[in-house]
């Protein structure tokens, strides 16, 4: 392990006034809000306001089952929330409107420029929807992927990234088509299941909430594999988010112009195409997270040897569900401060596993000694109420021991050495350990820490 030497002094340097944080905040801030208003003047003006109402109640009915599956898959190391309210805000707010505006020019266009305005319309939804739709929502993920460069750190993180965004997109866009149908039941005196807002609701919403977010997805894997590519690979860093948006694209197109293919044919590419794809990706995002919880369980081994982890925390910390037991036993014994705490802990702990394995592998920053050192402070700091629930779990998920194989010829029982030729009057080997002693908030005996090590926690053993 790598020595941590003092921390590193920066020189004062003037920033401009454009470069502090609360101004790029306050931009960004302002040009969603701005968005977020026209783009409600549009759909309203565009549904009417019965409309609106009837389209946002149903529209938001998958939001947070998408956003919580998504917070599922990013549980071994979850990124913060203003990410992904961002991400949410962004899809349903400045790239939706960026699609409206700019399919309505160009489909506008193309009927002016060939007197052909059904030819238009199915060329607007296949070939220039898809192109704007996936850039406009493309630019969340680069951003992100620009600026908050310590949270993009793989293929989940891109994932999740690049789903939140689309499921934003596909709120908004929920909106102004369930606002239409039900305009057009309004009129036509259509209702119940036989109704043009019925149909809607069971094609977007039940059958394919998914539509939106799985084209995403493919920009924010090619995004994920180039958070994890070496310094050196520059044009592969380049290439690879080029070619997720390319194949979100097509994806998109194939979905849309699923309409041009015969009376079954939105069947035909939703069975053939859009359900295995979903499988595919479903499969290896989870593939992707057990591989995280394996980074997890090869990289903390070093800090138990350092002190700062006790032996049984990285194999608790490498389960999920060993996870869950600790806060949930932090929860029971010391209430939502100490399950918070535990979630904490486990967060701290995964991201400087995650930060030793890019460091072993190039890829962690010059800053990487100072971010290792605060993340392991603040595991020290939260000790106290970590160690005695993950050592609870550990021990509640640990397989049981296998028990010894009996001889060919056997042992004889009752004898003088007892069963398996242990004495009679031995403990066994097989009994249960003694509990953890009572949950309290203050530290267990602190495990002994080699002194002199460059890595030792502060503690009684550090001379």
């Amino acid at each position: 392990m790598a020595t941590c030497p003092p921390y590193p002094t920066r020189a004062h340097r003037h920033t401009h006034w454009w470069q502090r944080s609360w101004v790029r905040y306050g931009a960004l801030i302002t040009l969603l809000a701005l968005s977020g208003l026209v783009i409600l003047a549009l759909v309203r003006e565009q549904t009417g306001t019965q409309g609106f109402l009837v389209g946002l109640g149903l529209a938001v009915l998958p939001v947070p089952l998408l956003i919580a599956a998504f917070r599922w898959l990013d549980r071994v190391d979850p990124g913060p929330w203003r990410n992904l309210l961002f991400c949410f805000a962004w899809g349903a707010c400045a790239a939706a409107l960026i699609a409206i505006v700019a399919n309505s020019f160009a489909t506008r266009w193309i009927a002016t420029a060939t007197a052909d305005p059904a030819g238009a319309d199915t060329l607007g939804a296949t070939v220039i929807a898809p192109v704007v739709e996936e850039s406009a929502k493309a630019a969340a993920v680069l951003l992100v992927f620009l600026f908050r460069r310590r949270d993009f750190t793989g293929i989940v993180d891109g994932v999740v990234v690049a789903g939140v965004t689309a499921t934003g997109f596909a709120f908004t866009e929920n909106i102004l088509y369930l606002g239409t149908a039900f305009g057009t039941d309004q009129l036509t005196g259509d209702s119940g299941i036989a109704s043009v807002t019925a149909a809607t609701f069971f094609v977007r919403v039940v059958m394919s909430p998914f539509a939106h977010p799985l084209f995403t997805v493919l920009t924010g894997i090619g995004f994920g594999i180039a958070a994890l590519s070496t310094g050196q690979h520059h044009l592969r860093r380049a290439l690879l988010p080029l070619a997720g948006l390319l194949l979100a694209m097509g994806m998109h197109a194939l979905w849309n112009g699923s309409a041009a293919f015969g009376e079954y044919g939105f069947f035909a590419v939703y069975a053939a195409f859009m359900v295995p794809s979903f499988g595919l990706l479903t499969w290896l995002v989870i593939w992707t997270r057990q591989r995280e919880l394996g980074t997890v369980r090869a990289e903390l081994p070093a800090y138990v040897l350092a002190g700062w982890l006790t032996p049984v925390e990285p194999y608790a910390l490498g389960s999920m569900r060993a996870r869950r037991i600790a806060r949930q036993y932090a929860r029971r014994h010391a209430g939502k401060e100490g399950a918070r705490a535990v979630a904490r802990y486990e967060a701290c702990a995964t991201s400087v596993a995650f930060l030793r394995q890019r460091g072993r592998r190039g890829r962690a920053g010059a800053d990487f000694t100072v971010r290792e050192r605060a993340l392991l402070e603040a595991l020290w700091h939260l000790r106290g109420v970590a160690r005695p629930a993950l050592d609870y779990a550990a021990r509640a998920t640990a397989p049981p021991p296998l028990p010894r194989p009996l001889p060919p010829w056997g042992y004889p029982y009752g004898g003088p050495h007892g069963a398996y030729g242990l004495r009679a009057d031995a403990p066994s080997p097989y009994a249960p350990q003694a509990p953890w002693p009572p949950y309290t908030t203050q530290a267990p005996h602190d495990p002994y820490v080699p002194p002199y090590h460059p890595y030792a926690p502060p503690g009684p053993h550090r001379p």
